[in-house]
């Protein structure tokens, strides 16, 4: 089956409890509405958003060999989504977290590190991975093992061979300037949030945030703003900005890979610009409805619908 896009990074166990109003006091117990566990990472939630709105996807990452493991797998399969460039590590945990979501949508998370920080593609496997149109990177900054060079050195391939490269991050801090660099250059569309982008270039504005990288290669960037919308620059000097649907939030958890997903099936689909944008904000708004980062999405035509119906917040200034 020929793939529509290959979706390389990290994967995830999200166990999630809402609302979260406070952690009891020593053995004491709280009763909650909601626990739920999703397949959650900036590949792991991508992947399945993807499914949701009809992509024929490919998942590429890596569990550990626990309990973790067999929902993940389990959960891609039954969306669909092809698992067999997924790597079971032995003796290395899946990589989860515990997330508590309170009323106002906050999230504080626990997170354990594990097989994701151990996983690498080896080259007999780039033929498979590397042979859908689209390929995303979604995740560094949590991927220990394949940071940095072997990235650049996967997104050079994929560009080599005429593939549309789209990436994510996640974690950013005041280092990981340095594990990106050498990537900017092999990237189509770069779709992190303005926060994260802001700390990556030390710029204040949009418009000097995108210019730092684009001038480092980058062709577009495609900015998540949370509450105030989402923006486009381009290397060209196009720049679209759009409000955000108004919605009630219950958990922003995987807005961002929802986001991603909706922007990628856009990409898919050939939709125009306005469009494309507009279906990933719709994408990420219904994931922002519901508990887990695949709350909200059933399938493209309903995404469609919302992204018409529904009404956005006044622009922002």
């Amino acid at each position: 089956m020929q793939h529509d896009v290959s979706v390389i990074g990290l994967y995830i166990l999200d166990i999630l409890g809402h609302p979260v109003d406070h952690i009891p006091p020593g053995g004491e117990v709280d009763f909650i509405d909601q626990i739920r566990l999703t397949v959650a990472g900036t590949a792991g939630g991508t992947v399945v958003d993807l499914a949701k709105l009809g992509l024929h996807c490919m998942a590429v990452g890596a569990v550990g060999d626990d309990e973790k493991a067999d929902f993940v797998l389990d959960s891609l399969n039954r969306h669909g989504v092809d698992t067999q460039q997924m790597q079971r590590l032995t003796g290395v945990p899946t990589s989860a977290s515990i997330l508590n979501i309170r009323r106002n949508g906050d999230r504080p998370a626990l997170h354990q590190r594990g097989a994701s920080d151990h996983f690498d593609l080896a080259d007999d496997a780039l033929e498979a991975v590397l042979a859908a149109p689209i390929i995303h990177l979604g995740g560094t900054g949590l991927l220990a093992k394949l940071d940095g060079a072997p990235s650049a050195r996967l997104l050079a391939e994929a560009k080599r061979r005429g593939r549309t490269v789209t990436f994510d991050l996640l974690g950013a801090n005041d280092g990981t300037i340095d594990l990106l660099t050498d990537l900017f250059p092999h990237i189509d569309y770069f779709m992190p949030s303005i926060e994260e982008a802001r700390l990556i270039s030390g710029a204040s504005s949009i418009d000097a945030t995108a210019a730092f990288f684009i001038d480092k290669g980058v062709r577009q960037c495609v900015f998540t703003l949370g509450g105030e919308g989402a923006c486009f620059i381009d290397h060209k000097g196009e720049k679209l900005l759009q409000p955000a649907f108004d919605i009630q939030v219950v958990d922003t958890t995987g807005c961002g890979d929802a986001f991603d997903a909706g922007f990628i099936t856009a990409l898919h689909h050939k939709m125009d610009l306005t469009t494309a944008l507009g279906f990933a904000q719709a994408s990420a708004a219904l994931v922002a409805t519901g508990l887990g980062s695949d709350a909200g999405i059933t399938s493209f035509k309903d995404t469609l619908a919302f992204m018409n119906t529904t009404n956005r917040l006044p622009a922002a200034g």
